[in-house]
């Protein structure tokens, strides 16, 4: 998915093997852009497993934030969280230490690969390929 404040930038879903970088779009909001086409927002849907270059840093949060914090997990899956709030960022990385971030506090320039999609929107595209197959009898 693409969080809400880039629905009016570039964007096309992501493929196993994107490589992908954190970006600031200008909009109130970071995502992933193509890593060959920095104005080209690349949709992740819920249950995307991404593989980060190194460990990945996130931008100082909180009361006393100042200091760039680093996750020390190269892996995660896509999720959505704040559902229920309209004017939310949604779009979020689970790490295997079960700690959720938003993707928007993520540090630009930080290079991810798609490992694989979700189950479910691959029994979406393997339907589809069936379905422009004919039997020739």
């Amino acid at each position: 998915m693409c969080d809400f404040s880039l629905q009016s930038v570039r964007s096309r879903p992501a493929k196993v093997g994107d490589k992908l970088v954190t970006r600031n779009f200008g909009t109130g909001t970071r995502g992933f852009a193509a890593a060959d086409d920095p104005g080209l927002a690349v949709c992740v849907m819920p249950g995307t497993e991404l593989a980060f270059a190194g460990e990945v840093a996130c931008l100082p949060t909180g009361l006393f934030g100042w200091k760039t914090k680093t996750i020390n997990h190269q892996t995660a899956i896509f999720r959505q969280v704040n559902q229920d709030k309209s004017a939310a960022h949604h779009d979020a990385l689970e790490f295997p230490d079960g700690r959720t971030v938003l993707l928007t506090h993520l540090c630009e320039n930080q290079v991810a690969t798609v490992l694989q999609l979700p189950a479910q929107q691959a029994i979406a595209v393997e339907a589809d390929a069936q379905k422009r197959v004919t039997y020739v009898g």
